[in-house]
């Protein structure tokens, strides 16, 4: 992973994780991302990404679920 791609900072998005230089959050890569759109369809939506930045954003999201956290996740009942 390209890390200097991504940063986070306090005064950017709230400290959110962003594609550095932008305002675009991880967040709403993955977002995009798992709604169907392409990676090309997002390139297209936001000129200043490209592949490599946003498979860096992917990178970064699954390095940060590698942390020894235990995400709960409700169960429905059927």
């Amino acid at each position: 992973m390209q890390k200097y791609l991504i940063q986070s900072d306090p005064a950017i998005m709230m400290g959110k994780p962003v594609i550095a230089g932008t305002r675009i959050t991880v967040e709403s890569i993955l977002e995009k991302l798992a709604a169907g759109e392409s990676i090309k369809q997002i390139m297209e939506e936001h000129p200043r990404l490209s592949e490599e930045k946003i498979r860096a954003a992917l990178a970064f999201a699954s390095a940060a679920l590698r942390a020894d956290v235990v995400y709960p996740i409700a169960r429905l009942n059927r």
